[in-house]
């Protein structure tokens, strides 16, 4: 995003819209191309009274911050707009996680804070170290140099985004050491997260990982979203 200076009229309408407190007052506006994500939400607001609001289609690597942070951008790797992920609550419909293991998301930024890609990468590479498969068509996925080692290019690792989704899938019985290894990322980064936990209920409506999670002192929120499974069920009752 930038400013066209020449059309501002320094009327300040846009500073509160920046969900990254990227846009301050000289003269006229400016934007900190730094701290900005190219999200468009200053843009989209239509609260410009003179248009001097202007998105230009940025070359790489900096063309990661429109396609994570703006839900209207498509991801040319997967079709889908946004973060590009088909999120967890789901599952009752797409049956993509089955008994016996876990599906892991970990959200990295928000409004407000956002995430480099290079917080991301610390989190990837810890993963990768306990053997998890990562999502393949996870957008943050096709960043890895190597899906082996949860290497995330090092051309895009200062990039900021508005938030990004690692997802993963690993047998239950990792999931103690791999919490462990999150816990130890969390000192690292200079983000925040949100860690997303799914598995399958026994016929007898228990969830294995709860016991996990108690074990380890994690409080978790099972109603954190509701899902009402609109849709032709995929999952079947025995896996």
């Amino acid at each position: 995003m930038r400013i066209d200076e020449e059309q501002c009229i320094a009327c300040e309408l846009c500073v509160p819209y920046c969900p990254m407190g990227a846009i301050r007052m000289d003269n006229v506006a400016v934007i900190d191309q730094d701290e900005c994500v190219d999200c468009g939400v200053c843009l989209r607001t239509g609260v410009c009274p003179v248009d001097c609001i202007i998105f230009e289609p940025a070359p790489w690597p900096r063309s990661l911050r429109a396609v994570f942070s703006d839900p209207t951008t498509e991801h040319k790797e997967t079709g889908i707009a946004g973060r590009g992920t088909e999120e967890m609550k789901t599952n009752e419909v797409t049956g993509r996680f089955k008994r016996g293991w876990v599906g892991m998301g970990l959200e990295f930024g928000r409004p407000g804070t956002g995430t480099r890609f290079r917080d991301v990468d610390k989190a990837s590479q810890a993963l990768a170290k306990l053997g998890v498969q990562f999502e393949p068509k996870n957008p943050v996925t096709f960043l890895m140099e190597d899906v082996k080692t949860g290497k995330i290019k090092e051309e895009v690792l200062d990039e900021k985004v508005l938030s990004a989704i690692i997802e993963c899938i690993f047998p239950i019985e990792k999931l103690e050491d791999i919490l462990t290894a999150v816990k130890e990322v969390s000192k690292e980064v200079d983000t925040v997260f949100s860690v997303e936990c799914i598995n399958r209920a026994e016929p007898d409506g228990s969830f294995p990982l709860e016991k996990v999670l108690a074990d380890l002192g994690i409080p978790h929120y099972i109603n954190g979203k509701q899902n009402v499974g609109l849709g032709r069920p995929l999952a079947g009752g025995g896996n």
